[in-house]
């Protein structure tokens, strides 16, 4: 029932704020599909990933959809194509960039194989944008196009879980302390959304990094037998803080035409009710595998995935993502999305955007 709700709160909502495009940015938890042709072990597209998909499938790593997927269906727009393959979409309307593995780094993830980095991604919406200009007219008038869009990142996480705490195959956590790696990481993302603003973005929603020290695949690799592994969390917190003193910057910076809101994982993940339904919270819907923590190729998954917060070691099920979805799209508590949700993000025009 709170999950009815919180889809009906939605969809009447939704209604009234739509956009023209979509342009999505991050790693595993939005890829649906950039990474099925690359060499690497971060790919989700064989059973059981899919099972509650129409098209099966797809490169998802959820049973269904992504949280990109819902926003998609509030705003009035399709599934957004994977930038891997927009044949025969409209790439107008929007564009999905995201890798699983990937990071604000370029060497996160690459003990799993190739990923595509947020500097990558950023590049692959260069080549999106050339195509673009002349359907638009010239580059004015795409500027001007761009600047109604939505451009979703979700990106961090692997830094921490693919790079820092991964000393055997990287040396960050032996050359920076926690603050400074949350430095050097926000450094670059200030560098990298300042190159999409550029580009002509100007309507940002920032997914800060969740409690990703109590993930399954975590916990297991930890071997922490009751709770999360802490350090992670704090790391992630560390980053979370100087995430939102980036924003103000940027706020600050892009006043004029401009605004940058921040999806609070971690609070609307603690502190929304319909997250207090899901039975199952620290463990996988799906048989995985102890190295990657993906799921077991053609494995039988739980047949109750609605009661499941997780559906393999790291990514969270369509039910968790819907709700996510909801509350980034709609939030009406303060806690879940800064300064404004993503409604009225769209819903503003670009001069009173921060209003």
């Amino acid at each position: 029932m709170l999950l009815a709700a919180a889809v009906a709160a939605a969809t009447n909502y939704v209604e009234a704020q739509t956009t023209d495009c979509f342009y999505v940015f991050g790693d595993s938890l939005s890829d649906d599909g950039n990474n099925n042709l690359l060499p690497t072990l971060a790919k989700y597209n064989y059973p059981p990933y899919g099972v509650d998909f129409p098209s099966g499938a797809t490169g998802r790593a959820t049973n269904g959809r992504t949280v990109p997927d819902y926003l998609s269906q509030f705003i009035g727009l399709p599934f957004i194509p994977p930038f891997a393959n927009t044949t025969g979409s409209d790439v107008l309307k929007g564009v999905d960039y995201a890798s699983g593995a990937a990071g604000i780094l370029f060497e996160t993830g690459k003990q799993m194989g190739d990923d595509i980095s947020m500097d990558a991604q950023i590049t692959n919406h260069g080549v999106t944008i050339a195509t673009v200009i002349p359907k638009l007219g010239g580059v004015e008038a795409t500027k001007n196009y761009l600047k109604k869009c939505l451009y979703y990142v979700n990106i961090g996480s692997n830094d921490y879980l693919n790079n820092y705490f991964l000393p055997q195959y990287y040396p960050s956590s032996h050359i920076y302390n926690l603050t400074q790696f949350a430095d050097v990481l926000i450094s670059n993302y200030s560098r990298q959304l300042r190159a999409l603003h550029a580009a002509g973005a100007r309507k940002f929603a920032l997914v800060s990094l969740g409690s990703i020290g109590c993930v399954p695949a975590v916990i297991i690799a930890a071997n922490v037998s009751n709770g999360c592994v802490q350090d992670i969390n704090t790391a992630a917190s560390i980053f979370n803080d100087k995430l939102r003193v980036l924003v103000d910057q940027l706020n600050s910076d892009f006043s004029a035409d401009s605004s940058f809101i921040i999806v609070n994982s971690t609070a609307i993940f603690s502190l929304n009710p319909n997250f207090l339904g899901f039975k199952i919270q620290n463990a996988s819907c799906c048989k995985t595998v102890a190295s990657t923590g993906l799921c077991v190729a053609n494995g039988t998954p739980c047949e109750d995935r609605n009661e499941y917060v997780f559906w393999d070691g790291f990514h969270t099920t369509e039910a968790v993502n819907e709700i996510f979805a909801e509350s980034a799209y709609n939030a009406s508590n303060p806690d879940f999305t800064y300064p404004n949700n993503i409604a009225r993000l769209l819903s503003s025009s670009p001069s009173n955007t921060n209003e």
